[in-house]
């Protein structure tokens, strides 16, 4: 179902892009030189659909990458708790190793197996 949705959303986006750049076959002269606009050394003669194309990948990959720095904290807390988890998880595997059988009969009542925790000091 979720196969169907996404080809439903990206078949009429990929239709606009092709599109796009069927209209926009042109070439165009991008420079990277703002000092001499006449004769700019550094120049690419490319047609405006590829300038298109690249400027929102760039666009992508600098919000993918600022996302990610973003999310420092919260991978760092992840970390810190998988870690402190690990360390309980061994330490109560350690206490059941020491832990005294549980007794066959009731000493409460009805309760069962269940025994009463000591109060906190």
């Amino acid at each position: 179902m979720v196969r169907f949705f996404k080809g439903l959303v990206l078949l009429p986006v990929a239709i606009l892009v092709v599109l796009l750049a069927v209209a926009n076959r042109e070439a165009v002269r991008l420079s990277f030189d703002p000092f001499s606009p006449e004769a700019p050394v550094f120049s690419l003669t490319l047609p405006l659909y590829v300038v298109l194309f690249v400027a929102v990948a760039l666009g992508i990959v600098v919000g993918g990458v600022g996302a990610w720095l973003g999310q420092g904290d919260s991978r760092r807390k992840s970390r810190e708790r998988r870690r402190e988890i690990r360390r309980l998880e061994g330490e109560t595997a350690r206490l059941r190793t020491y832990a005294p059988a549980p007794e066959t009969t009731a000493p409460y009542g009805a309760a069962g197996s269940r025994a009463a925790l000591p109060a906190p000091r």
